[in-house]
Protein backbone atom coordinates (compact mmCIF):
# COMPACT_ATOMS: atom_id res chain seq x y z
CA UNK A 1 0.00 0.00 0.00
CA UNK A 2 3.06 2.40 1.13
CA UNK A 3 4.46 1.63 -2.30
CA UNK A 4 1.65 1.94 -4.49
CA UNK A 5 1.14 5.83 -2.57
CA UNK A 6 4.60 6.34 -3.01
CA UNK A 7 4.22 5.67 -6.76
CA UNK A 8 1.29 7.84 -6.90
CA UNK A 9 3.29 10.96 -5.85
CA UNK A 10 4.81 11.81 -9.22
CA UNK A 11 3.17 13.23 -12.17
CA UNK A 12 0.61 11.46 -13.67
CA UNK A 13 1.07 8.86 -10.93
CA UNK A 14 3.32 6.69 -13.71
CA UNK A 15 6.47 7.98 -11.46
CA UNK A 16 7.51 8.27 -8.16
CA UNK A 17 9.04 11.68 -7.39
CA UNK A 18 12.59 10.25 -7.16
CA UNK A 19 11.43 8.51 -10.23
CA UNK A 20 10.72 11.39 -12.01
CA UNK A 21 13.60 13.36 -10.67
CA UNK A 22 16.01 10.85 -12.32
CA UNK A 23 13.79 11.13 -15.66
CA UNK A 24 14.64 14.98 -15.92
CA UNK A 25 17.90 14.69 -15.07
CA UNK A 26 18.51 11.80 -17.52
CA UNK A 27 17.22 14.04 -19.84
CA UNK A 28 18.63 17.71 -19.41
CA UNK A 29 22.19 15.64 -19.16
CA UNK A 30 21.06 14.56 -22.62
CA UNK A 31 20.42 17.46 -23.58
CA UNK A 32 23.85 19.53 -22.56
CA UNK A 33 25.75 16.60 -23.86
CA UNK A 34 24.43 17.61 -27.25
CA UNK A 35 23.78 21.39 -27.08
CA UNK A 36 25.81 22.58 -23.60
CA UNK A 37 23.71 25.15 -21.28
CA UNK A 38 22.17 27.00 -23.75
CA UNK A 39 20.03 24.18 -25.17
CA UNK A 40 18.33 23.51 -21.91
CA UNK A 41 15.21 25.28 -21.23
CA UNK A 42 12.38 24.26 -19.35
CA UNK A 43 10.18 23.78 -22.30
CA UNK A 44 12.63 22.02 -24.12
CA UNK A 45 13.20 19.91 -21.46
CA UNK A 46 9.30 19.19 -20.75
CA UNK A 47 8.91 18.48 -24.61
CA UNK A 48 11.69 15.62 -24.35
CA UNK A 49 10.42 13.97 -21.53
CA UNK A 50 6.83 13.95 -22.47
CA UNK A 51 5.44 16.18 -19.66
CA UNK A 52 4.31 19.96 -19.48
CA UNK A 53 6.80 21.97 -17.51
CA UNK A 54 4.89 22.70 -14.79
CA UNK A 55 5.69 18.83 -13.92
CA UNK A 56 8.97 19.92 -14.11
CA UNK A 57 8.56 23.15 -11.74
CA UNK A 58 5.89 21.16 -8.85
CA UNK A 59 8.34 17.72 -8.66
CA UNK A 60 12.23 19.06 -9.04
CA UNK A 61 12.00 22.81 -9.12
CA UNK A 62 13.27 25.68 -11.75
CA UNK A 63 15.91 25.89 -13.96
CA UNK A 64 18.76 25.80 -11.19
CA UNK A 65 17.49 22.71 -9.44
CA UNK A 66 17.80 20.87 -12.68
CA UNK A 67 21.25 21.51 -13.44
CA UNK A 68 22.42 21.23 -9.97
CA UNK A 69 20.60 17.57 -10.18
CA UNK A 70 22.73 17.30 -13.02
CA UNK A 71 26.16 18.67 -12.06
CA UNK A 72 25.58 16.46 -8.89
CA UNK A 73 25.10 12.69 -11.06
CA UNK A 74 28.14 14.23 -12.88
CA UNK A 75 30.37 14.32 -9.64
CA UNK A 76 28.85 11.08 -8.55
CA UNK A 77 30.36 9.65 -11.46
CA UNK A 78 33.09 11.36 -11.28
CA UNK A 79 33.77 9.94 -7.86
CA UNK A 80 33.21 6.50 -9.75
CA UNK A 81 36.12 7.20 -12.12
CA UNK A 82 38.72 8.07 -9.70
CA UNK A 83 38.23 5.22 -7.71
CA UNK A 84 38.51 2.81 -10.22
CA UNK A 85 41.85 4.31 -10.63
CA UNK A 86 43.24 3.94 -7.54
CA UNK A 87 45.18 0.54 -6.93
CA UNK A 88 45.72 -0.73 -3.48
CA UNK A 89 49.55 -1.57 -4.20
CA UNK A 90 50.29 1.75 -5.91
CA UNK A 91 52.34 4.58 -3.71
CA UNK A 92 50.65 7.85 -2.75
CA UNK A 93 52.19 9.38 -5.23
CA UNK A 94 51.48 7.37 -8.17
CA UNK A 95 47.57 6.73 -7.10
CA UNK A 96 47.62 10.35 -7.16
CA UNK A 97 49.06 10.64 -11.02
CA UNK A 98 46.52 8.54 -11.54
CA UNK A 99 44.02 10.22 -10.22
CA UNK A 100 45.17 13.17 -12.43
CA UNK A 101 44.92 10.95 -15.07
CA UNK A 102 41.68 9.60 -14.46
CA UNK A 103 40.30 13.03 -14.03
CA UNK A 104 41.66 14.32 -17.26
CA UNK A 105 39.66 10.83 -19.04
CA UNK A 106 36.63 11.87 -17.34
CA UNK A 107 36.68 15.43 -19.13
CA UNK A 108 37.76 14.36 -22.28
CA UNK A 109 34.74 12.14 -22.82
CA UNK A 110 31.95 14.23 -21.76
CA UNK A 111 33.18 17.79 -21.82
CA UNK A 112 30.13 19.30 -22.53
CA UNK A 113 28.61 17.96 -19.27
CA UNK A 114 31.67 18.66 -17.52
CA UNK A 115 31.94 21.74 -18.40
CA UNK A 116 28.11 22.68 -16.67
CA UNK A 117 29.34 21.89 -12.90
CA UNK A 118 32.01 25.48 -13.34
CA UNK A 119 29.67 27.32 -16.44
CA UNK A 120 26.30 27.23 -14.09
CA UNK A 121 26.17 30.02 -11.61
CA UNK A 122 23.25 30.09 -8.48
CA UNK A 123 21.76 33.49 -7.72
CA UNK A 124 24.13 35.26 -4.85
CA UNK A 125 21.45 34.74 -2.27
CA UNK A 126 21.14 31.18 -3.11
CA UNK A 127 22.93 28.35 -1.36
CA UNK A 128 23.98 25.06 -2.22
CA UNK A 129 21.74 22.31 -1.03
CA UNK A 130 23.09 19.19 1.15
CA UNK A 131 23.12 16.10 -1.64
CA UNK A 132 25.22 18.73 -3.83
CA UNK A 133 27.66 19.46 -1.30
CA UNK A 134 27.82 16.00 -0.50
CA UNK A 135 28.14 14.77 -4.26
CA UNK A 136 31.22 17.46 -4.27
CA UNK A 137 32.71 16.40 -1.16
CA UNK A 138 32.97 12.56 -2.20
CA UNK A 139 35.64 13.45 -5.03
CA UNK A 140 37.26 16.26 -3.00
CA UNK A 141 37.45 13.62 0.05
CA UNK A 142 39.10 11.22 -2.03
CA UNK A 143 41.88 13.14 -3.41
CA UNK A 144 42.08 14.21 0.39
CA UNK A 145 42.70 10.54 1.35
CA UNK A 146 45.21 9.93 -1.03
CA UNK A 147 47.57 12.62 -0.16
CA UNK A 148 47.22 12.02 3.28
CA UNK A 149 50.70 10.85 3.41
CA UNK A 150 52.45 13.10 1.33
CA UNK A 151 50.60 16.26 3.01
CA UNK A 152 49.94 15.45 6.80
CA UNK A 153 48.75 18.94 7.96
CA UNK A 154 45.01 18.75 7.50
CA UNK A 155 44.87 22.32 6.40
CA UNK A 156 47.82 22.23 4.00
CA UNK A 157 46.22 19.56 2.13
CA UNK A 158 42.93 21.12 1.99
CA UNK A 159 44.57 23.88 -0.20
CA UNK A 160 46.36 21.34 -2.10
CA UNK A 161 43.43 19.90 -3.40
CA UNK A 162 42.22 22.90 -4.35
CA UNK A 163 44.77 24.20 -5.95
CA UNK A 164 45.38 20.63 -7.92
CA UNK A 165 41.95 20.54 -8.80
CA UNK A 166 41.87 23.86 -9.90
CA UNK A 167 45.03 23.55 -12.01
CA UNK A 168 43.26 20.61 -13.42
CA UNK A 169 40.27 21.76 -14.32
CA UNK A 170 41.81 24.77 -16.48
CA UNK A 171 44.66 22.01 -18.32
CA UNK A 172 41.25 20.19 -18.80
CA UNK A 173 39.14 23.85 -20.03
CA UNK A 174 42.10 24.56 -22.49
CA UNK A 175 42.21 21.44 -24.00
CA UNK A 176 38.72 20.39 -24.30
CA UNK A 177 38.33 24.22 -25.63
CA UNK A 178 41.53 23.41 -28.18
CA UNK A 179 43.30 26.23 -27.07
CA UNK A 180 46.04 24.15 -25.17
CA UNK A 181 48.01 23.89 -28.16
CA UNK A 182 48.07 27.12 -28.42
CA UNK A 183 50.62 27.53 -25.51
CA UNK A 184 52.65 24.28 -25.82
CA UNK A 185 52.49 21.18 -28.29
CA UNK A 186 52.76 18.84 -25.24
CA UNK A 187 49.81 16.65 -24.48
CA UNK A 188 47.32 17.31 -21.51
CA UNK A 189 47.78 14.51 -19.68
CA UNK A 190 51.90 14.95 -19.83
CA UNK A 191 51.38 18.23 -18.25
CA UNK A 192 49.13 17.13 -16.15
CA UNK A 193 51.60 14.91 -14.32
CA UNK A 194 54.34 17.34 -14.32
CA UNK A 195 52.15 20.07 -12.45
CA UNK A 196 51.12 16.86 -10.48
CA UNK A 197 54.62 15.33 -10.22
CA UNK A 198 55.95 19.27 -9.26
CA UNK A 199 53.35 19.89 -6.72
CA UNK A 200 54.36 17.15 -4.78
CA UNK A 201 57.84 16.93 -5.11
Amino acid sequence: MAKAAKRGSGPRGEHSREEFAALVTKAAEGLVRMEGLRGLGMRRLASVIGYAPNSIYNAVGDLDAVILRVNARTLERLHAALTAALGPDRSPRDNALALADAYLAFVVADPQVWSLVFEHALAPDSAFPDWYAEALSQATDLVDGVLVPLIPDAIERRQAVATLWAGLHGLASLSTSNKLAVLTPEPPRALARLLVGRFLG
